[in-house]
């Protein structure tokens, strides 16, 4: 339950730097519901035209000329609101990336040595690229298929029950079990991608230092102890990685299963129904194509969603990691009841000087000067 509260938190933190985007967020969305639209407005059309092909030879081309005009004039139309939509989801996405890198610098430059000494200097140039990478990836996927996915599921939700209710029932209580499958597998994953940012921190953390300090690694012979330690954190960060991807990679084939499933099922219904008796009444050849097609959109949206959300909650995860940053405490440069020293003679003496960050880690003891 912790696990979820820190999630949504750290959405509701990224999502607070949307405000700078309203406009461009209000244009995405109703270019998501044009693009949407039109593509549910399109099966309608195809099943319309399947109607008129009646028999070999008996096709009445007058009728299925504009119901073709009519959907290439659709289809361009689409085609453009999904690249507008596209070109509104970057500059959203990379806007929001640019603003938390710009934040976590700017509290870098405030951070008391305390924080860096804590903290190895990889580890926080990791949290503001690599994370902030990550970020970029997760919020993409999300403003791309997220909005567009619930809207298509609604529509189609819509349309089919217009179609068919029996058939409509069957998809809507089968399709939820893929994103039960989808919900149990996302569980698992989300431990190993935050794991996985901790050690590629602690990767770039050896490599930032081995590099920095290359002329005493060699004074001082360290060269195999310092390929020693490289592969020690290589090989964590590649079994993490791929145990991570492994998990994550079984979502989008599980969901596919349970929705073939449904597709089978629906098509099998709706054959059934156009050869009884009252099919021809109940259920045309060409509504029950359209059906199909509504019944692939509506399933569809079940795996990207699923994808999305394995994406988000590595992205959630990073973007936790660099909220740890921004949200640091600053260095105070005078406490309330700091000295003020009067009479200086340009003399300092150190008697008995202890100092720590942590109590458990002294770091000086005894210290006369």
């Amino acid at each position: 339950m912790k696990k979820n509260t820190n999630t949504l938190a750290t959405a509701g933190k990224v999502l607070r730097y949307l405000r700078h985007y309203r406009l461009l967020f209000a244009l995405s969305l109703l270019l998501a519901i044009v693009v949407t639209a039109l593509t549910l407005y399109l099966p309608i059309l195809t099943g319309d035209a399947i109607d008129l092909i009646i028999a070999p030879g008996q096709v009445d081309f007058e009728a299925l000329s504009p119901l073709l005009l009519r959907g290439v004039i659709i289809i361009g139309l689409t085609a453009l609101c999904q690249w507008l939509m596209n070109i509104c989801n970057n500059r959203i996405t990379f806007g929001v990336v640019r603003r938390l890198r710009y934040d976590a610098f700017v509290r870098i430059q405030s951070l008391p040595l305390s924080y860096l000494d804590k903290r190895t200097v990889g580890d926080t140039v990791s949290r503001v690229i690599a994370d902030a990478d990550q970020v970029t990836e997760g919020l993409l996927m999300g403003f791309s298929q997220f909005f567009t996915g619930i809207l298509t599921i609604l529509g189609t939700l819509c349309f089919m029950l217009t179609l068919n209710l029996p058939m409509t029932v069957w998809v809507v209580v089968a399709t939820p079990l893929s994103l039960f499958v989808a919900s149990f597998i996302a569980r698992k994953t989300h431990h190993l991608f935050k794991k996985q940012s901790e050690i590629r921190a602690e990767q770039t953390s050896l490599v930032d230092e081995m590099i920095g300090s290359h002329k005493v690694v060699v004074a001082f012979a360290h060269e195999d102890e310092a390929l020693r330690d490289f592969e020690e954190i290589n090989t964590r960060l590649e079994n993490t990685s791929r145990k991570a991807v492994f998990f994550s990679s079984l979502v989008n084939p599980s969901t596919r299963f349970v929705n073939n499933l449904v597709y089978a099922g629906v098509a099998l219904i709706g054959a059934l129904i156009c050869l009884s008796p009252a099919g021809g009444m109940a259920l045309t050849v060409g509504g029950l194509s359209a059906f199909l097609t509504y019944a692939g959109q509506y399933t569809k949206p079940f795996n990207e969603i699923s994808g999305v959300v394995t994406e988000l909650q590595n992205a959630m995860a990073c973007a936790a990691r660099l909220f740890e940053l921004i949200e640091a405490e600053c260095e105070i440069p005078d406490a309330p009841d700091a000295t003020v020293l009067e009479n200086c003679q340009g003399q300092v003496t150190l008697c008995d000087v202890a100092f720590s960050y942590t109590p458990d880690k002294p770091l000086i003891q005894d210290l006369d000067l």
